[in-house]
């Protein structure tokens, strides 16, 4: 890491997008005209450099999020190439975590995609800055403005100004005006490295003014003194409208919309200046602070500022195998130095580290460095406890920085080794691959004894087993895929009393409790939606206190519910979003004992279920297809037939867009059922929403298929 590069200098950035709308072809030229690299490479020629994984490759999509290094015009710009694929939205989470601002690449054909719509909103969530760049400018069907306005609807009303706008000339895309200079620039040579000033063409500059109208009042508006300086002359120097922009673009107030193509090398360059001239630099992020919070209360009780030396201050965002140093942790240090060969404290899970070599990344390429500065991304090796999200401090100075939330696996299928060589090899590589990917989960079922895997989708899990194939040389039978049911209670079940009293030779059994169940998150009632992309909670309260019962019994109670919230009750499946309050209850002095109430605990808890109405949830899709209108009305009729809800029907330039809710359950092996009715012409895709409550036939069906009594049941 450059010790010399001002904060002020540095800008930590990352692309994101929907699958395809070309962030790592328009990474590639920011690696290159930044001298990163001193050729392009070509996505259709695999030769790209951030997507290096054969999976990546292979398939021509970004699967792992790559961290890089460069500079252009005395910046450092860190930069993270993330995924378009909703399956791997655990990559774009932990680097949103980390990033302090973001490019947010368009298809200016397609406008905004579903995965698009759902990084928009996972910036929203972490409040980060964002430009974004309107690609594919070159494409049949572009259309800038229709763009500009579906950004307005879908993603950020009133807050969008555009400051670029294309120039477009016998059906060839030929330039760009900057809209904030007033200025057009034609880009020449294969590598569109040299760029002329050009007039304004006459048929689009009134457009190109009502553009700039609208950036200064909107700039205007942010601050008074350029309020005034606009009622007072109509007009804003261009030293002022970019200051304006850059305060309200680094509070979140705007959202700057270039455009170009970086498969044709057009406007690129001045994509970097925006992210350079706009982007908040490390001093700009909650000016220039980090909340600090207590270990034990989680509660924040000082900030740090970002340029205080003497307090190291980093969260570990990502875990990587690496065949050569084992793991690799990738390390963002807010304040302070983090030092080869020294000593820190991982405050998550209260454990002493040896920090190893350090290295600065690019891609799958490292050098080795002797530390990174504040507000630096490197990569850590040695640190063997360290997960993704712990933070890492000094070991005399203990804190906790804001982790990061993981999304619930809501697909799984069984995994069983071929040979029994395979078997010793396959816990190792699902505990390493585990241990990278937070979104994935391993697990063994306690009546088959099968190994079950669960992630975020089909592709999810195919890259995992081809992993663990050509990674680890574990060769494997997969089961079909699995729905990721959960359970959960519809209603209040008001103090469910259950007295377990048990008399033997000796010593009996007695435990009294008085429990109440009910919904720990408010549900629709006419349409019950348990929002699970946070992760699922369940609350226990102890409302007695050690009054009518020993405390020493108490946790055998809060254990046993815990338990049985992972057996389930209507269907076998994890059970979330309960509550239960233990209110009342007796114990006697000599009969007493943990398992008595553990016991006690058990029927009340089955008598709430049938009381409160336990109910199974399935995972909800949001689909969107995209096709020819002639094609609509079977579409409409598949998705109907898949238990489906309409949402919404838009038109996309020439194609037709239908929005709908879907169960997971009936969209295995959509894609060639779509192909078949729409002559391959249609495409679709779909992100996990919610959790909604499954049909009682369906339900029903469900627990037939596995087997599944409630209990009590004959």
């Amino acid at each position: 890491m450059s010790e010399k590069t001002p904060l002020d200098k540095i800008r930590n950035i990352g692309i994101i997008a929907h699958i395809d709308a070309g962030k790592t072809t328009f990474t590639e030229r920011v690696l290159f005209y930044t001298g990163k690299i001193h050729k392009i490479g070509e996505t259709h020629d695999w030769e790209w450099t951030m997507d290096w994984m054969e999976q990546e490759q292979e398939r021509g999509i970004t699967i792992t999020s790559a961290a890089t290094t460069c500079f252009w015009k005395s910046h450092q710009i860190n930069i993270i190439d993330t995924p378009g694929h909703v399956d791997f939205t655990i990559e774009v989470e932990r680097s949103l975590r980390v990033l302090d601002g973001w490019v947010a690449v368009f298809d200016a054909s397609q406008w905004v995609e579903p995965q698009s719509e759902t990084v928009w909103k996972q910036a929203d969530k972490y409040n980060v800055p964002r430009i974004a760049f309107v690609n594919k400018m070159d494409k049949m069907g572009w259309d800038f403005d229709m763009t500009i306005e579906s950004i307005k609807k879908r993603l950020a009303w009133n807050k969008v100004v555009a400051i670029q706008y294309p120039i477009w000339a016998a059906e060839t895309f030929e330039g760009i005006v900057d809209i904030v200079e007033m200025k057009a620039y034609h880009f020449e040579w294969d590598d569109g490295e040299n760029i002329t000033e050009i007039d304004i063409p006459a048929d689009i500059k009134d457009k190109c003014e009502a553009y700039r109208l609208e950036l200064m009042e909107k700039v205007a508006e942010m601050d008074d003194v350029l309020m005034d300086k606009y009622f007072e002359n109509w007009e804003l120097s261009v030293e002022e409208i970019k200051k304006g922009l850059r305060i309200a673009i680094c509070n979140n107030e705007l959202y700057a919309v270039t455009c170009g193509s970086a498969l044709q090398n057009i406007w690129v360059q001045m994509v970097i200046d925006a992210a350079v001239d706009y982007l908040p630099s490390p001093i700009d992020v909650n000016e220039g602070k980090i909340d600090a919070k207590d270990i034990d209360s989680w509660e924040i009780t000082k900030q740090i500022s970002v340029a205080d030396d003497s307090t190291l201050a980093a969260i570990a965002f990502k875990v990587a195998t690496d065949p050569f140093v084992w793991k690799l942790i990738f390390t963002r240090v807010y304040t302070g130095t983090l030092k080869s060969w020294s000593y820190i404290y991982n405050s998550t899970t209260g454990s002493k580290e040896r920090v190893g070599r350090l290295l600065q990344m690019h891609a799958n390429d490292r050098v080795e460095i002797s530390e990174i500065t504040a507000w630096n991304i490197g990569a850590v090796v040695g640190l063997k406890g360290t997960k993704t999200g712990d933070t890492l401090c000094d070991i005399n100075d203990k804190f906790l920085v804001e982790s990061i939330e993981f999304p619930e696996p809501v697909i799984s299928i069984s995994v069983e080794p071929k040979s029994k060589a395979d078997q010793e090899k396959m816990g190792t590589a699902l505990s390493k691959l585990a241990e990278e990917d937070p979104s994935f989960r391993v697990k063994t079922d306690e009546e088959t004894g099968q190994t079950i895997i669960s992630g975020m989708g089909e592709l999810h899990l195919d890259i995992i087993v081809d992993r663990m194939r050509r990674e680890f040389s574990v060769e494997c039978n997969v089961g079909k895929p699995q729905v990721s049911y959960r359970e959960t209670v519809k209603n209040v079940a008001k103090d469910i009393e259950h007295k377990y009293s048990k008399q033997t030779w000796g010593r009996g059994q007695y435990g009294h409790v008085v429990i109440t169940f009910e919904p720990y998150k408010e549900l629709d009632e006419d349409d019950i939606k348990a929002e699970l992309k946070e992760k699922p909670t369940n609350k226990f309260v102890d409302k007695i206190n050690g009054w009518v019962i020993p405390k020493e019994y108490i946790p055998g109670v809060r254990k046993w519910l815990e338990e049985a919230y992972l057996r389930g009750f209507v269907a076998g499946y994890q059970m979330v979003d309960i509550k239960a309050t233990l209110t009342f209850g007796s114990f006697h002095d000599v009969d007493s004992s943990e398992l008595s109430f553990k016991l006690a605990a058990s029927k009340a808890f089955q008598e709430a279920c049938r009381k409160a109405q336990a109910c199974l949830l399935e995972p909800i899709m949001k689909v969107e297809v995209n096709t020819p209108e002639e094609y609509m009305g079977d579409i409409i009729g598949q998705i109907n037939s898949k238990r489906g809800r309409i949402e919404e029907m838009s038109d996309r330039g020439q194609a037709k867009i239908v929005s709908a809710f879907v169960p997971l359950s009936e969209m295995f092996g959509y894609m060639t059922e779509l192909r078949s009715a729409s002559q391959g012409r249609a495409t679709y895709a779909m992100e996990f929403d919610h959790y909604e409550e499954v049909p009682a036939n369906v339900a029903t069906k469900i627990r037939e298929d596995r087997g599944f009594k409630l209990p009590d049941e004959d």
